[in-house]
């Protein structure tokens, strides 16, 4: 059974269970002396509370409160109480932290709610588990494989993040051009040191761009793996006097980060549900009904895959970024894709307009829900178009009935509250926190006057 189906730390008599006796051993073997008790806020930025390693235990029986009142998107000042419940799977040292006589390691937790001893609903592992629950019910695993990208930009005399990179590379680029490659493989040191099992690394289209791919895993665990991911880049970054970044779109007029999510259904004997022999593409009938609730529901999603304002800086057409509501089995200019697989069990489909300053819980949770709405509802997915989106005019596209995704923030967050499916799939607690958050940050753009701006009007009216 996959992990966000276990239960508890403890064993059926009281004691620790064998998998947190475990942990405890290999901290005393390891001569860990501080653990970090790591968790999310709703905007998907990861907080921890690190307490020394003597606390593992108590915090494996009894949880380690804190004050949620301090996290964005968490609760009132009245209803402050929290507790962390560490999963003893998720333990990891961290590479960047290890000395010769210690070293430090981190567990993700869930957060309780301590008046109800019950999930918080404001926890965003917890919105996953539950839409890996609706899953489950409907006899079903989910795993998911993204591709977050990033830039490498050199920092300044003070130490902070400028815009400059450190590379002139390309796409799959080597040195000189790709003056990052000892930076990658450090990282991915770093990535397999902490369990990532990594696929591939290159460089990126734009300059100073790059991607490391990691094997797929069930949802939860892959979620986990991306808040650890952008921790380890940009930890080891820091180390070669860079700073990495996942904002969606850091220089204009070049290519953006997206994070491409891959995502396939599994039968509980194994079976890849999405897999179809005698299919034209190879998708069953239940993989069609997935990306059409995904195409039904994208511009809700993309409020939270897309959550920037920034993040539509990326979503124009001409650099490469789906904004075309439609699927394919060949290109990329379409906002679902199915790509190649040599096996039935590699049968997927990738959505590609996330980005990597989502909250992969929160991402992955509306995804999977809109997906199962597909099942549920029995929708038909519409032909795919295979040829090349981004050359259609208007009228072609209206001819082949493709929309467009919301071109801003605000857009998308009126296209999620009046889609109740994903309101849904998000829960009463942070829908309402997070379309607070996120007006607000639209509010605050629109108001503000940019740079280019003054360049264009200041000496011209």
């Amino acid at each position: 059974m996959s992990k966000q189906m276990t239960n508890g730390n403890l064993s059926p008599d009281g004691g620790l269970s064998a998998e947190a006796q475990a942990i405890i051993d290999e901290i005393d073997e390891k001569n860990v002396d501080f653990l970090r008790l790591q968790f999310t806020d709703i905007l998907g930025v990861v907080k921890n509370v690190s307490v020394p390693a003597d606390q593992a235990e108590k915090a494996f029986t009894e949880g380690i409160y804190f004050d949620g009142s301090s996290i964005e998107g968490f609760v009132r000042i009245q209803e402050s109480d929290m507790r962390l419940k560490p999963d003893p799977s998720t333990f990891a040292i961290l590479p960047w932290r290890q000395r010769e006589d210690s070293a430090s390691a981190r567990l993700i937790c869930d957060v309780i709610n301590t008046s109800t001893g019950e999930p918080f609903e404001g926890d965003p592992r917890y919105v996953l588990k539950q839409a890996l629950q609706r899953a489950h019910d409907m006899g079903y695993t989910v795993n998911a494989a993204p591709e977050p990208e990033f830039f490498l930009f050199e920092e300044d005399e003070d130490g902070r993040a400028t815009t400059k990179t450190n590379d002139a590379g390309g796409y799959f680029d080597l040195a000189p051009k790709d003056l990052a490659s000892d930076v990658r493989r450090d990282i991915i040191y770093g990535l397999e040191d902490m369990g990532f099992e990594i696929e591939a690394s290159h460089h990126e289209v734009a300059r100073g761009q790059h991607e490391i791919n990691f094997e797929y895993d069930d949802a939860l665990t892959t979620a986990d793996n991306v808040g650890t991911f952008r921790t380890v880049v940009r930890a080891i970054a820091a180390q070669h006097d860079l700073h990495a970044t996942f904002m969606p779109k850091p220089i204009p007029k070049i290519n953006g980060s997206g994070m491409h999510t891959h995502l396939s259904l599994f039968t509980e004997d194994g079976v890849n549900a999405f897999h179809d022999e005698d299919d034209e593409f190879n998708l069953s009938e239940t993989a069609h009904s997935f990306l059409a609730g995904i195409l039904e529901h994208a511009p809700a999603i993309t409020a939270v895959s897309n959550p920037t304002v920034n993040s539509y800086k990326r979503l124009v057409p001409g650099y490469e970024a789906p904004v075309y509501v439609a699927w394919s089995d060949r290109n990329r200019s379409a906002l679902i894709r199915k790509p190649a697989a040599r096996v039935p069990a590699a049968s997927r489909v990738e959505a590609r307009f996330p980005d990597p300053s989502c909250n992969p819980y929160l991402a992955f949770a509306a995804l999977i829900h809109a997906g199962l709405d597909g099942i549920e509802a029995g929708l038909e997915a519409p032909e795919p178009v295979r040829e090349n989106i981004y050359e259609f005019d208007e009228e072609k596209r209206k001819e082949y009935g493709i929309d467009t995704l919301p071109s801003n923030l605000g857009e998308s967050i009126d296209a999620l509250e009046e889609d109740e499916a994903i309101l849904d799939a998000l829960g009463p607690h942070i829908a309402e926190k997070f379309i607070e958050a996120k007006r607000q940050e639209h509010t605050e753009y629109l108001i503000d006057v940019s740079q280019w701006e003054l360049d264009r009007y200041l000496e011209t009216f």
